[in-house]
This record gives C-alpha cells, structure tokens and sequence, in this order.
C-alpha cells in the first residue's frame, strides 16, 4: 500500500507541473477575402455545415474546448488540429495553387465518401459535426461542383 501511495503521489506531482508547459492556442488572424466560405460565396445551409464539421480543425477559427487547456490532453489536441490545417487550412484557400486546391478538394470528397471525416473522435465531443449521410451527400456535391466548373 506504501509503494502504491508513494507512486500516486510522484504521479500527481508529475500532473501538475506539466500543466506549466504551455500550448500556444492563438488564432492566425482570418481574412475574408481567401476564406473558403467567402472566395465562393458558400450557401448558408453548407457553409453551417463546414463551420460545424471542419473548421475546427481545418482552419485558423478553431474553438477549443474547456478540456483543451488540461495536459497532457492539450499536447495532442494541439497536434491534432496542426495536422488539420497543414492538410487543409479553409481560412487560407485563396493563397494556395490551383493543383493544392484541387488535391485538398479531392482528399476532401474522398474523406467524406468514406467517412474518415470528421474524425470520430472528434464527433464524440462535438455532436453537431456528426454528419447525416444527406449531409456528407450534400457537401460532396458541393465539392465536387466545384471540381467540375474548374473554379478553384
């Protein structure tokens, strides 16, 4: 009961002092003009749905949560939502190259059809991101309109 203890008390100190490493979770700042939702004038209906779903991750808008400020859990948060963004970043579409875009909006229809996004863990804590299968049909639609006119 002794060494239970005294490895409980080591792990407790040890909890609390990584809570002094800081996570910077500052925001770039977002302009408009090479927005996603903006650079195509995005009908609300999906526009709500991209901000529900993957703007979290997948721009420079993310909210994080009250559990996002506790380590280790911050730490991978965070990795979490670089990864996000270094594989597609919304609020900064129109400063990527035509052949980037194109890709992102491949990987993003792709990644709906075979619902690896949003990421289910993501959905566990964000139940408005759960996307009915309507839902992944109409932003895969819109996507891929997007694809079709060569507008991106």
């Amino acid at each position: 009961m002794k060494t239970f203890l005294n490895i409980l008390y080591w792990f407790l100190i040890a909890f609390a002092l990584i809570q002094f490493i800081p996570v910077n979770r500052t925001n770039k700042p977002v302009d408009s003009k090479v927005d996603f939702v903006k650079v195509y004038n995005t009908p609300k209906k999906v526009e709500k749905l991209l901000r529900n779903a993957c703007y979290d991750c997948h721009s420079n808008e993310t909210v994080y949560p009250k559990y996002a400020y506790v380590a280790p859990i911050s730490w991978s948060l965070k990795n979490h939502v670089n990864k996000g963004k270094r594989y597609l970043n919304l609020s900064e579409w129109g400063t990527f190259n035509r052949d980037l875009k194109k890709n992102m909006l491949d990987m993003t229809v792709n990644s709906l059809k075979i619902y690896t996004m949003p990421m289910p863990g993501y959905v566990a804590q964000h139940p408005e991101a759960n996307l009915s299968k309507a839902e992944r049909i109409m932003l895969t639609q819109y996507f891929e309109d997007i694809l079709k006119t060569g507008n991106y």
